[in-house]
């Protein structure tokens, strides 16, 4: 019941904004995949079959490429666009790690949407009404959400933002700013760090002896052990002082393997879901013993940038603070031993810059400078400037105001409707139970009756009835096997928002009223009751 009225609101919303509802299949065929690349690019994420004849087909994990088949059909001139079309469908993901129910599943409800422009400024016009629709939705939903910048992943596109509830059980984190408002997700933040040090007139790199410490810790202990090795501006050694390189094994949609390596500095970790969104839609895993077996050349806790680079056949990157001039210790490419003042630029040129190092409170916002704060969220919607991708790929184009073709151009915009279900129970529950908004609820009153007075079940079936004649929605506990004890136990567990009990205080005239959220009683008139929790329920939502 309330993912029906979850999907209620959002289709409300939807069709608020202008949008216009259709229905496609789940179980796709294979060829617009192929066309736009994604039979390949989703990976093991893609839920793949055949049918008795040998047909390859996928079960739907959206729908961008049929939309865009559908548009085709029926568009065929810059007067048929601006169009925004959407549904409300099951979508299947197979997901390596499902977990928690709702908020990761491989099979999930999900309004998915797509907007249809011949231009970029058209793009921008139909990305801003969705997205405001999202505030509206959300806002009805009562999911606190938070819009931060995203990463596109598989989807492709030049732009795209996430609205996040931020909830402690959710597995993205982003990062917010307490100055600007700027707010990204970790996997989107970009050049918010700064430069590690320049060292002036740096002396010669040199190879030292440092044996048994394939660690950072283990490396800083024993330069700090040696005073021969003392640094020039005579404070200790640090992690940070060190560069760590760590190397990966990417697998392309094809199959080929790559290796890669990124150099991080010592006291940072390489964030594995912050480089798979750059390297998405590749996969990466860690790099293995065999890996190492097959590359001697690779000094395991020893590798440095001398065994590593595009000519040296593993493909080298860089955290933005490995900046040209500043000096680093690093491994020498044999066991147990390091080199001292390695300069990048001078000593070494990496193949590219990577934000993929890990993202900490406190690090410099790339907008103002200020501390980021970070936080939990769980994602509840995404939308996306998608380009042409699709569009050139199926070949939809409409005929232009000058008579030649163009090429349509597009947005995709989701809402988990089913994972809403979860962060409204996430962000509103409380020691006792759910506590749903009144717009959602599976209820608006929930009548407990208490008591083996013949009056009372007599006097809850009226009122029940009489609320619901007025289009009050009524969930009836009458049952009279159970202690009054486990009834409101129950009720709060549900989480409707009011609460009835009608029990011994009826012999009096009195009905007692509870708000589930706040706890607040109110004991009423058995005469006013019914005009009581209709202007009660109409006044809390407007339906």
């Amino acid at each position: 019941m309330v993912l029906r009225n979850v999907e209620r609101v959002v289709r409300e919303e939807m069709v608020r904004a202008g949008f216009q509802e259709v229905h496609l299949p789940a179980l796709l065929p294979r060829d617009p995949y192929e066309a736009t690349g994604r039979w390949s690019e989703y990976g093991e994420n893609l839920f793949r079959l055949r049918d008795r004849r040998g047909t390859d087909y996928l079960l739907g994990p959206t729908h961008e490429e049929m939309f865009t088949l559908l548009v085709k059909d029926i568009c065929t001139s810059y007067r048929d666009l601006p169009v925004s079309i959407f549904q409300i469908q099951t979508k299947y993901r197979d997901e390596a790690r499902p977990r928690a129910g709702l908020l990761r599943g491989r099979e999930f409800v999900m309004k998915d949407s797509y907007s249809f422009d011949i231009d970029e400024r058209g793009l921008q016009a139909s990305y801003d009404a969705h997205r405001a629709a999202y505030i509206r939705t959300f806002d009805r939903l009562g999911l606190p959400h938070v819009i931060v910048t995203a990463t596109s992943g598989a989807m492709g596109g030049s732009a795209s933002e996430e609205f996040l509830a931020p909830l402690d059980a959710g597995e993205d984190w982003f990062a917010q700013c307490p100055a600007c408002g700027y707010a990204a997700n970790i996997e989107a933040i970009r050049g918010s760090f700064l430069a590690g040090p320049v060292e002036q007139s740096p002396p010669a790199a040199h190879v030292e002896d440092t044996p048994d410490t394939p660690t950072i810790e283990s490396l800083v202990a024993h330069l700090n052990s040696r005073p021969d090795l003392g640094r020039r501006d005579g404070r200790l050694w640090g992690a940070a002082d060190a560069l760590k390189n760590v190397l990966v094994m990417i697998t392309h949609p094809s199959g080929e393997r790559e290796p890669l390596a990124v150099g991080v500095p010592g006291d940072r970790e390489l964030d594995l879901r912050r480089l798979r969104a750059q390297v998405a839609p590749a996969e990466v895993a860690p790099f293995g013993e065999p890996d190492f077996a097959g590359r001697p050349e690779l000094v395991k806790g020893y590798v440095g940038p001398g065994a590593l680079g595009a000519s040296q056949g593993i493909r080298y990157l860089v955290d933005r603070r490995v900046v040209d001039g500043s000096a680093w210790v690093t491994g020498a490419d044999t066991a147990g031993q390091h080199v001292l003042g390695l300069v990048a630029g001078r000593d070494f040129r990496p193949d590219g810059v990577a934000d993929v190092a890990d993202v900490r409170p406190g690090d410099p916002c790339p907008e103002c400078g200020t501390g980021l704060r970070l936080r939990r969220g769980i994602e509840i919607g995404h939308i996306f400037q998608l380009g042409r991708k699709y569009a050139e790929a199926l070949h939809l184009t409409v005929t232009g105001p000058n008579g030649r073709d163009v090429v349509v151009t597009m947005g995709s915009y989701g809402i988990g409707v089913s994972r809403a279900v979860a962060a409204i129970a996430e962000s509103t529950l409380d020691d006792a139970g759910l506590c749903w908004p009144r717009e959602v609820a599976p209820a608006d009153v929930h009548i407990v009756t208490i008591g083996k007075s013949e009056a009372v079940p007599e006097f809850a079936d009226r009122l029940g009835t009489t609320l619901a004649s007025a289009g009050v929605r009524v969930l009836y506990d009458d049952r009279v096997d159970v202690s009054a004890g486990v009834k409101l136990k129950d009720a709060e567990l549900i989480g409707v928002p009011t609460i009835v009990i009608v029990g011994k205080g009826l012999a009096d005239g009195i009905v007692e009223v509870r708000d589930r959220r706040s706890g607040a009683t109110d004991h009423v008139s058995a005469g006013v009751i019914a005009d009581h929790l209709i202007d009660r329920s109409h006044q809390s939502i407007t339906r």
